[in-house]
């Protein structure tokens, strides 16, 4: 019998993966120079408008960034950004947990590339209230989508911003829309009735649903419902399929019961199946018949002026609130006020007033 050689490991190293022949080289040398050294704002911007992902991603790092020095260079991209901006369709896209939005919205960005679009996907995924992770795994469920040269996914984490969002997606949009993109695709976190944040910067308003989520009065129900431009029934297929059709009248008759829109549009209710690609064409010609309606009617730049100025009642609220915490004295005042609370020496009402005032001082 032979002998087994000894020092021989149960793990084996196997060879590198070699390039591919078809590899760009200038392309690979720009890539290799800016994942090298930080680029200045000039150089971010103006491969931006060059329409180069790796600038992109980078400037969307810093504009998520809270350090303060990263917030003052994303404040001179964003402005440098904005004259070359709002030449996109803005879609926003929603739907309870486990309803297939990114599934979706590889079915969805996949034809309209086919159609000679190119997208930028920003997907929000939950950050967890305990370890404030997320897992960002968005562009493994897209992983045809992500190989498109004329698509860009960009995972985002909610933190701890409400409203299915991350805290810069209006500012991610702007720095898309330089890099050339025609449609942008927002995917929020899994949602309930409540969600309004996406609705305050998209163009339109994908809701999407699960057949058997609820009868006729469900549907009528104040909040996400309404702010729809339509809703699709996804998933609807095999043995679900006539469960589904069953609830696209379900839905289309409350939609029947809202009062009309001020855009004009009456939404509508489809069929898909995101996992067969079936369905898919008709929504996107529902989507630019929307968008026929509102550019004829003004609604569409209407829409967009008050999307700016909720925007600036944003901005305002989100300074204040970083300056009030990040100054010396309230931060000193506040690990006092939180004590007391704990010792029942003061209520959190009379607390937060000793701090606002002392803000005013």
């Amino acid at each position: 019998m032979a002998e087994t050689p000894k020092n021989i490991s149960a793990l084996n190293e196997k060879k590198g993966v070699p390039q591919p022949k078809t590899l760009n080289k200038k392309v690979a040398e720009r890539h290799s120079i800016l994942k090298k050294k930080s680029p200045s704002v000039s150089q971010l911007v103006s491969e931006i408008l060059n329409q180069n992902q790796t600038a992109l991603s980078q400037a969307i790092t810093l504009i998520e960034s809270t350090a303060q020095k990263h917030q003052n260079q994303a404040k001179e991209i964003i402005e440098q950004c904005l004259p070359h901006a709002n030449k996109s369709i803005r879609i926003g896209i929603t739907g309870v947990p486990g309803v297939g939005k990114s599934t979706f919205i590889e079915s969805f960005g996949s034809q309209l590339v086919s159609e000679g679009k190119k997208v930028a996907v920003l997907t929000v995924d939950p950050s967890s209230s305990i370890s404030k992770g997320s897992i960002l795994g968005d562009k493994t469920r897209m992983e045809k989508l992500v190989k498109e040269p004329h698509a860009f996914i960009r995972p985002s984490a909610s933190g701890d911003t409400l409203g299915g969002v991350a805290r810069k997606t209006r500012e991610t949009i702007i720095l898309c829309e330089a890099a050339g993109f025609d449609v942008i695709l927002i995917e929020t976190v899994g949602v309930g009735q409540s969600e309004t944040a996406v609705h305050s910067m998209t163009d339109f308003f994908l809701l999407l649903k699960l057949a058997g989520a609820g009868d006729e009065l469900q549907g009528i129900k104040r909040g996400i419902m309404e702010m729809a431009d339509s809703i699709v029934i996804n998933k609807a297929d095999g043995d679900n399929l006539k469960a589904a059709k069953m609830a696209k009248n379900e839905f289309n008759r409350a939609l029947h019961l809202y009062p009309a829109k001020e855009s004009g549009w009456a939404p509508k209710t489809l069929l898909c199946s995101a996992l067969n690609n079936e369905g898919i064409s008709e929504i996107w010609q529902l989507v630019s018949d929307y968008f026929e309606t509102v550019k004829n009617n003004g609604y569409f730049q209407h829409k967009r002026k008050e999307q700016n100025k909720f925007w600036l009642m944003q901005t305002i609220e989100s300074r204040l609130k970083s300056e009030f915490y990040a100054n010396p004295s309230v931060k000193l005042e506040l690990e006092k006020q939180l004590k007391a609370i704990d010792e029942n020496k003061t209520t959190p009402f009379e607390a937060a007033e000793i701090l606002l005032n002392l803000k005013k001082s």
